[in-house]
Protein backbone atom coordinates (compact mmCIF):
# COMPACT_ATOMS: atom_id res chain seq x y z
CA UNK A 1 0.00 0.00 0.00
CA UNK A 2 1.49 3.34 -1.01
CA UNK A 3 1.58 6.39 1.22
CA UNK A 4 -0.81 9.13 0.07
CA UNK A 5 0.80 12.33 1.41
CA UNK A 6 -2.03 14.60 0.21
CA UNK A 7 -4.63 12.42 1.92
CA UNK A 8 -2.69 12.42 5.19
CA UNK A 9 -2.18 16.20 5.08
CA UNK A 10 -5.85 16.86 4.39
CA UNK A 11 -6.92 14.50 7.18
CA UNK A 12 -4.41 16.12 9.55
CA UNK A 13 -5.63 19.58 8.57
CA UNK A 14 -9.23 18.59 9.17
CA UNK A 15 -8.46 17.01 12.54
CA UNK A 16 -6.16 19.79 13.78
CA UNK A 17 -8.61 22.52 12.81
CA UNK A 18 -11.16 20.82 15.06
CA UNK A 19 -8.71 19.74 17.78
CA UNK A 20 -5.45 21.72 17.75
CA UNK A 21 -3.98 19.53 20.51
CA UNK A 22 -4.44 16.26 18.60
CA UNK A 23 -1.49 13.92 19.00
CA UNK A 24 0.48 12.28 16.22
CA UNK A 25 -1.22 9.01 17.24
CA UNK A 26 -4.64 10.62 16.69
CA UNK A 27 -3.55 12.02 13.33
CA UNK A 28 -2.29 8.60 12.23
CA UNK A 29 -5.51 6.90 13.37
CA UNK A 30 -7.66 9.48 11.54
CA UNK A 31 -5.60 8.98 8.36
CA UNK A 32 -5.90 5.20 8.61
CA UNK A 33 -2.16 4.59 8.95
CA UNK A 34 0.14 3.52 11.73
CA UNK A 35 2.01 6.04 13.82
CA UNK A 36 5.26 4.50 12.56
CA UNK A 37 4.22 5.24 8.97
CA UNK A 38 3.28 8.80 9.89
CA UNK A 39 6.63 9.27 11.65
CA UNK A 40 8.54 7.95 8.63
CA UNK A 41 7.09 10.75 6.53
CA UNK A 42 6.82 13.46 9.19
CA UNK A 43 9.52 13.14 11.85
CA UNK A 44 7.35 14.76 14.49
CA UNK A 45 4.62 17.29 15.07
CA UNK A 46 6.82 20.19 13.93
CA UNK A 47 7.49 18.52 10.58
CA UNK A 48 3.78 17.82 10.14
CA UNK A 49 2.88 21.40 11.02
CA UNK A 50 5.49 22.70 8.55
CA UNK A 51 4.00 20.50 5.81
CA UNK A 52 0.54 21.82 6.72
CA UNK A 53 1.98 25.34 6.53
CA UNK A 54 3.04 24.72 2.92
CA UNK A 55 -0.44 23.40 2.14
CA UNK A 56 -2.12 26.37 3.85
CA UNK A 57 0.03 28.91 2.07
CA UNK A 58 -0.64 27.23 -1.28
CA UNK A 59 -4.40 27.23 -0.64
CA UNK A 60 -4.34 30.85 0.51
CA UNK A 61 -2.34 31.97 -2.52
CA UNK A 62 -4.76 30.08 -4.80
CA UNK A 63 -7.66 31.91 -3.12
CA UNK A 64 -5.88 35.24 -3.62
CA UNK A 65 -5.50 34.47 -7.34
CA UNK A 66 -9.11 33.31 -7.70
CA UNK A 67 -10.34 36.48 -5.96
CA UNK A 68 -8.70 38.69 -8.64
CA UNK A 69 -7.66 41.31 -6.08
CA UNK A 70 -6.48 43.76 -8.73
CA UNK A 71 -9.84 43.88 -10.55
CA UNK A 72 -12.61 46.35 -9.88
CA UNK A 73 -13.39 48.15 -6.67
CA UNK A 74 -11.34 47.19 -3.61
CA UNK A 75 -14.52 46.46 -1.58
CA UNK A 76 -15.64 43.97 -4.24
CA UNK A 77 -12.20 42.36 -4.15
CA UNK A 78 -12.47 41.96 -0.36
CA UNK A 79 -15.85 40.24 -0.77
CA UNK A 80 -14.46 37.91 -3.46
CA UNK A 81 -11.44 37.15 -1.30
CA UNK A 82 -13.50 36.20 1.75
CA UNK A 83 -15.66 33.92 -0.43
CA UNK A 84 -12.63 32.26 -2.05
CA UNK A 85 -10.65 31.81 1.16
CA UNK A 86 -13.52 30.41 3.22
CA UNK A 87 -12.81 26.72 2.43
CA UNK A 88 -9.32 26.94 3.92
CA UNK A 89 -9.96 29.25 6.88
CA UNK A 90 -10.00 26.38 9.36
CA UNK A 91 -6.50 25.35 8.35
CA UNK A 92 -5.29 28.96 8.24
CA UNK A 93 -6.75 29.58 11.70
CA UNK A 94 -4.91 26.55 13.07
CA UNK A 95 -1.66 27.69 11.44
CA UNK A 96 -2.15 31.25 12.67
CA UNK A 97 -2.17 29.89 16.24
CA UNK A 98 1.06 27.90 15.78
CA UNK A 99 3.59 30.38 17.18
CA UNK A 100 6.65 28.44 16.01
CA UNK A 101 5.70 29.28 12.42
CA UNK A 102 6.15 32.99 13.06
CA UNK A 103 9.23 33.04 15.26
CA UNK A 104 12.87 33.35 14.31
CA UNK A 105 14.49 33.12 10.93
CA UNK A 106 12.63 30.00 9.78
CA UNK A 107 9.50 31.96 8.89
CA UNK A 108 8.11 30.90 5.54
CA UNK A 109 8.33 33.62 2.87
CA UNK A 110 4.82 32.66 1.77
CA UNK A 111 3.34 34.53 4.74
CA UNK A 112 5.14 37.70 3.62
CA UNK A 113 3.78 37.30 0.08
CA UNK A 114 0.24 36.91 1.42
CA UNK A 115 0.62 39.92 3.73
CA UNK A 116 1.94 42.03 0.84
CA UNK A 117 -0.99 41.16 -1.41
CA UNK A 118 -3.58 41.88 1.28
CA UNK A 119 -1.93 45.08 2.45
CA UNK A 120 -1.69 46.15 -1.19
CA UNK A 121 -5.42 45.59 -1.62
CA UNK A 122 -6.26 47.76 1.38
CA UNK A 123 -3.74 50.40 0.32
CA UNK A 124 -5.34 50.49 -3.16
CA UNK A 125 -8.73 51.01 -1.53
CA UNK A 126 -7.30 53.91 0.46
CA UNK A 127 -5.70 55.48 -2.59
CA UNK A 128 -8.97 55.32 -4.55
CA UNK A 129 -10.87 56.84 -1.65
CA UNK A 130 -12.91 53.73 -0.86
CA UNK A 131 -11.28 52.96 2.49
CA UNK A 132 -10.52 55.14 5.46
CA UNK A 133 -6.99 56.48 5.66
CA UNK A 134 -6.94 56.78 9.45
CA UNK A 135 -6.69 52.96 9.68
CA UNK A 136 -3.44 51.63 8.23
CA UNK A 137 -3.50 49.03 5.49
CA UNK A 138 -1.48 46.81 7.81
CA UNK A 139 -4.13 47.10 10.53
CA UNK A 140 -6.92 46.31 8.06
CA UNK A 141 -4.97 43.19 7.01
CA UNK A 142 -4.64 42.08 10.64
CA UNK A 143 -8.34 42.80 11.23
CA UNK A 144 -9.19 40.58 8.26
CA UNK A 145 -7.07 37.74 9.69
CA UNK A 146 -8.81 38.09 13.05
CA UNK A 147 -12.28 38.09 11.55
CA UNK A 148 -11.49 35.07 9.37
CA UNK A 149 -10.29 33.15 12.43
CA UNK A 150 -13.30 34.17 14.53
CA UNK A 151 -15.69 33.27 11.72
CA UNK A 152 -14.00 29.93 11.20
CA UNK A 153 -14.31 29.03 14.88
CA UNK A 154 -17.95 30.14 14.99
CA UNK A 155 -18.83 28.01 11.96
CA UNK A 156 -16.87 25.00 13.27
CA UNK A 157 -18.68 25.19 16.61
CA UNK A 158 -22.08 25.49 14.91
CA UNK A 159 -22.79 28.95 16.32
CA UNK A 160 -22.95 30.49 12.83
CA UNK A 161 -24.20 29.05 9.56
CA UNK A 162 -21.48 28.30 7.00
CA UNK A 163 -23.55 30.07 4.33
CA UNK A 164 -23.42 33.32 6.33
CA UNK A 165 -19.60 33.36 6.61
CA UNK A 166 -18.76 35.54 3.60
CA UNK A 167 -21.44 38.12 4.31
CA UNK A 168 -20.64 38.35 8.03
CA UNK A 169 -16.88 38.73 7.60
CA UNK A 170 -16.85 41.02 4.57
CA UNK A 171 -19.62 43.31 5.76
CA UNK A 172 -18.26 43.70 9.29
CA UNK A 173 -14.78 44.49 7.99
CA UNK A 174 -16.00 46.81 5.25
CA UNK A 175 -18.46 48.48 7.60
CA UNK A 176 -15.49 49.71 9.60
CA UNK A 177 -13.08 50.23 6.69
CA UNK A 178 -15.26 52.13 4.22
CA UNK A 179 -14.74 55.84 3.96
CA UNK A 180 -17.84 57.85 4.73
CA UNK A 181 -18.61 61.30 3.41
CA UNK A 182 -18.98 63.63 6.35
CA UNK A 183 -21.36 66.39 5.38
Amino acid sequence: MSFDRDHVLHVAADLLTRKATATMEEVARAAGISRATLNRHFTGRDALVRALEELGIAKCEAALEAARLEEGAAAGAVRRLVREIQPCTGLLTFLYSENQLFEGEKQNAGWFRIDERLTGLFRRGQETGEFRIDLSATWLTEALYGLLAAGSWAVAEGRVARNDFTHMIAELLLGGAMRRDES
